[in-house]
């Protein structure tokens, strides 16, 4: 228990609003504001034990009005004087304080002083700033003289209102005193001896009873009741000993009352259970009799209000007549028969689609479209240009049937994004079908309603999600449907596409058509070839091909790195990647057609800074030998979570926020040795296309993939044989007959390139040629391999090394005419990741690169070749160096 403590002349003034500390009492509160913060920083962080502060009630003056004065009858007339000058000086402050210039508040005239019997300090991710949670005790009343304003929070000149010990022995022998104390006493011990029969609880709290003084006891018992802010301060005002032990008699008799009136109601309750029990049976009798005669009044109820949603439904007409047959069925139908439920579902189906329910649409903006686009995609201009078209022809003519769009490029390259910024620009609700994996036609058309567990499908479960019929909705990954026993999906989805068809869309569950026309459909693909050409024909193909490595750094530095700092709580005052590291990690670590694995590498990043600065943070708490109260009431009130958490309003003016003391020094900026820390060693290397092809034999391809274009080496070795070819790598059986179309045309050439004497006849005479592909996990397959088969395999029989900085592809004929191939753009680009200087392309593509950024085609020297003596010539160094005395 708190003995006498001797108080200072000036303590430092914390303000609770509608709240009153009391002596003996313990409180909780979380210091959030500049003024609190910087209070508890100066008066009781760093006194430790020996700290001291004010707690003094305030408030608003609003309140003020409506309850009459703030003082009690117990305060003299100086009190009330110094009251008004205590809310002169406080208003004054609020003048100065930016958060509070309209708000007034009223200080009460007197207060508690309270000592930290547990302190500790947060800071708060990522903003840094820094908080309390203090732990008070209240130590004894004093009386406000005088309140004035030092830096961020208030002190007050203050004078103790504690009797001496003298004038407590004097007390202690008033007769009407002896009296008091006897009836709180008494009230006091009911009330303890009530609570341990409901709680099983107040053995220790009998002893203070006997050992704490009970002008004391008065305050403790009074905090621990819940009672208005009025009481509180009449509780807080009663210097007067008799007059506190008075009131505090009173509120413990309240509070006792409160206690035996609830009891009897829970008696009265447990007395009316079996009664309870008795007319629960009755009624489940009644229910079972009403089923039995098909009665059923609650049932009735809830088909009654299924009619009226789907009346509101705004099905049409022929549809409305359909489900209304299906609701007289339903009616007739006993909840226990067979297909009771399936039919409800079905009809609650019905009334929750959305038959005429459409999204507002704000007039387009496309000026504004296009910001929006600009800003969330970084590039793509064509893809963009082309969105900007649909919007413009939706502006016009706002029922068109559009086309549908099919984004088809490389994982990572922002597909499923572009589809929302459509809807974002439409104002339309947005809604995602996953398509990858799917094999069964039910999928996209239902169920039929005969099998068990039979539903919609995914295109009308789509509809009753967003609760609109014209949603953009997103036909994700389309090219990755299959089909087997159950149906093709993709053929389903040619209804769906179709402008002319999808207005009486049938879905099998439903067996009524629903209109399809005013949806918004967008697919997405990593391919064109797996989907059917029906399917392909209803849609028009934009491809998004693989960024630059210029455009990766301008994606990063405008979208990858905010977003991932924001995703692990940092900011750019904590973490910092320059320009140069980031194109570190696109060269190193990342070469993919997309930005999804550079998103992960700078996450990584983004990890280890965070770890970093998570060990740096601690709070640190403060409980170096305290007193401890032993007081089990006050024990009991924290342990049920009772703390009294409250708003403290901040004090005096202070702009400048003190977390800014507790701020990293300064911000991790990453380097070149951090990189290889976390994100290990270099995973590519821009020399390793010159150490692949440093012996002859091996020449440099362009190949096409689902994740963009890839460069693909070409090994050639021979060996004593018997004349055979062999293939490795996985190799698909197009790309086996580019090999033996190479071979042949080389053998022909033989003597004219001054491979093998006039006089063999046979090339391959004694010895095998193996050719390899690596990589051999990896299927491969296309014809576009051709011109860099019969390079590795003329590099061979010549030993010439074929120019390190020389890449190729094309199709090749039996003639030696090279014949053009796909995804030109993709290919380019792969060779510019690589770092690759020359590109060999059939002639006929020319009109591809078209396609490709100005910034990769000045950076590379595209070669064109009409035959495969072009490719030759232009493979080796210093030209064909035979092809003087050839023939060709």
């Amino acid at each position: 228990m708190t003995e006498s403590v001797e108080l200072p002349s000036r303590l430092a003034i914390l303000p609770f609003r509608n709240k009153v500390l009391l002596p003996g009492a313990i409180i909780r509160i979380r210091c959030t504001s500049s003024s609190s913060v910087k209070l508890v920083e100066q008066e009781l962080w760093q006194r430790e034990e020996k700290g001291l502060i004010g707690i003094l009630p305030v408030r608003d003056a609003a309140e003020i009005k409506s309850v009459g004065p703030m003082a009690s009858q117990s305060v003299d007339t100086d009190s009330r004087e110094r009251n008004s000058k205590i809310q002169v000086c406080s208003s004054d402050a609020n003048k100065l304080d930016a958060k509070n210039q309209s708000e007034i508040v009223h200080w009460h005239t007197r207060g508690v002083a309270a000592r930290a019997l547990h302190l500790s300090r947060g800071v708060e991710k990522p903003s840094g700033r820094v908080t309390y949670i203090v732990v008070l005790e209240g130590l004894c009343r004093f009386s406000v003289h005088e309140l004035s304003i030092r830096g961020p929070y208030h002190t007050a000149r203050i004078s103790s209102l504690e009797m001496t010990k003298a004038e407590m022995e004097l007390v202690e022998q008033d007769p009407d005193f002896i009296t008091s104390s006897r009836q709180f006493k008494a009230t006091a011990l009911e009330l303890i001896s009530v609570l341990e029969q409901k709680q099983k609880t107040g053995g220790r709290t009998k002893v203070l009873l006997e050992t704490v003084p009970v002008h004391k006891l008065a305050d403790i018992f009074v905090a621990s009741f819940e009672m208005s802010f009025e009481e509180q301060l009449s509780m807080l005002d009663s210097v007067d000993i008799k007059v506190r032990l008075s009131k505090a008699t009173e509120l413990v008799d309240r509070h006792l009352q409160s206690i035996r009136v609830a009891e009897k109601i829970t008696q009265k309750v447990e007395g009316q259970l079996s009664k309870s029990q008795k007319e629960f049976l009755l009624r489940q009798q009644m229910r079972a009799i009403k089923e039995e005669l098909g009665d059923n009044d609650d049932d009735e109820d809830d088909l009654a209000a299924l009619e009226r949603k789907m009346q509101s439904a705004g099905m049409p007409q022929n549809i409305w007549k359909h489900a209304h047959r299906e609701l007289r069925r339903l009616k007739k139908m006993q909840p226990q028969q067979p297909g009771y439920n399936s039919s409800r579902v079905y009809l609650e189906l019905l009334a929750d689609l959305p038959w005429q329910n459409v999204s507002e649409e704000h007039e387009l903006d496309l000026r504004a479209a296009k910001e929006h686009l600009d800003s969330d995609h970084y590039g793509l201009v064509k893809v963009k240009q082309r969105i900007i078209e649909y919007l413009a022809v939706r502006k016009l003519k706002p029922d068109a049937r559009g086309p549908v769009l099919c984004f088809v490029g490389p994982p990572g390259v922002g597909k499923t994004s572009l589809a929302s910024s459509i809807a974002d620009a439409l104002g339309r609700k947005f809604v995602r079908i996953s398509l990858g994996g799917v094999k069964d036609e039910a999928d996209i058309r239902g169920h039929r309603r005969t099998y068990i567990g039979s539903m919609p499908g995914r295109l009308i479960e789509g509809l009753k999600r967003v609760a609109v019929c014209n949603p953009v909705m997103l036909l994700d990954e389309i090219d990755k449907t299959g089909s087997d026993v159950r149906g093709d999906p993709a053929s389903a989805l040619l209804e769906v596409l179709d402008p002319e068809q999808n207005k009486t869309f049938n879905d099998h569950y439903l067996n009524v058509p629903f209109d399809l026309s005013k949806v918004v459909f967008v697919a997405t693909a990593n391919r064109v070839q797996p989907i059917p050409p029906a399917l392909l024909d209803r849609m028009e193909i934009i491809e998004l091909p693989g960024y630059t490595p210029e455009e990766k750094l301008k994606i990063a530095m405008r979208h990858l790195i905010p977003r991932v700092l924001d995703q692990h709580g940092l900011s750019s005052e904590f973490l910092q990647i320059p320009e140069a590291m980031v194109k570190l990690v696109i060269q190193r670590y990342t070469r993919e057609a997309g930005v999804r694995n550079l998103e992960r590498n700078l996450a990584a990043l983004a990890r280890a800074a965070a770890v970093k600065f998570a060990e740096q943070e601690q709070a640190v708490s403060l409980n170096k030998g305290m007193q401890r109260i032993d007081t089990p009431l006050m024990e009991n009130r924290l342990a049920d979570g009772a703390e009294a958490e409250m708003e403290v309003i901040p004090m005096g003016v202070n702009n400048h926020d003190i977390s800014n003391a507790f701020r990293i020094a300064s911000a991790l900026v990453v380097d070149e040795a951090m990189l290889e820390k976390i994100l290990g060693p270099p995973r590519f290397d821009d020399n390793e296309t010159a150490e692949r092809v440093a012996n002859p034999g091996v020449s440099v391809g362009l190949v096409w993939t689902a994740f963009g274009g890839e460069v693909q080496f070409v090994e050639a070795t021979a060996m004593a044989g018997k004349g055979e070819l062999h293939l490795t790598g996985q190799l698909g059986d197009v790309i086996k007959e580019s090999a033996q179309i190479a071979l042949t045309w080389v053998r022909v050439r033989a003597t004219d390139l001054k491979l093998a004497a006039a006089e063999e006849n046979n090339l391959m005479e004694g010895r095998d040629i193996h050719i390899h592909f690596p990589a051999g996990a990896v299927p491969k397959d296309g014809p576009s391999a051709g011109v860099t088969l019969v390079t590795a395999l003329v590099s061979l029989l010549s030993q010439k090394r074929v120019r390190a900085d020389t890449a190729m592809t094309g199709e090749m004929t039996l003639r030696g005419l090279v014949l053009p191939v796909g995804g030109v753009k993709d290919k380019v680009l792969a060779a510019h990741r690589y770092g690759i200087k020359r590109v060999i392309l059939p002639e006929r593509n020319l009109k591809d690169l078209v396609e490709v950024p100005s910034q990769v085609l000045a950076s590379l020297e595209i070669l064109l070749a009409k035959r495969m003596e072009d490719v030759l010539e232009q493979a080796f160094d210093g030209g064909c160096p035979w092809k003087q005395h050839s023939k060709l």
